[in-house]
């Protein structure tokens, strides 16, 4: 669901800091690889926090329950 590594490219406009853009371009970065690459890390990070946000309640009763029961199996674990 988050891979984006095999999604195809699409053509878009961003307005970005011409300082930083001339920088950029002065440095020999790409930005468009750049930009790319941080905003899919971005995108997971805010995925995901908003996943455990949405879904505390249901990780806290699990977690207090394998506190309270210990885990499941765990009697055939060889570790």
């Amino acid at each position: 669901m988050l891979d984006f590594a095999t999604a195809p490219k699409k053509a878009t406009n961003l307005t970005l800091n011409t300082k930083t853009l001339e920088m950029a371009r002065a440095l020999g970065m790409n930005v468009s690889q750049t930009v790319d690459a941080l905003l899919a890390a971005e995108v997971k990070r805010v995925y995901w926090e908003r996943w455990n946000a949405e879904n505390k309640d249901a990780v806290d009763h699990y977690n207090a329950r394998i506190a309270a029961e210990g885990l499941p199996l765990a009697q055939y674990r060889t570790f």
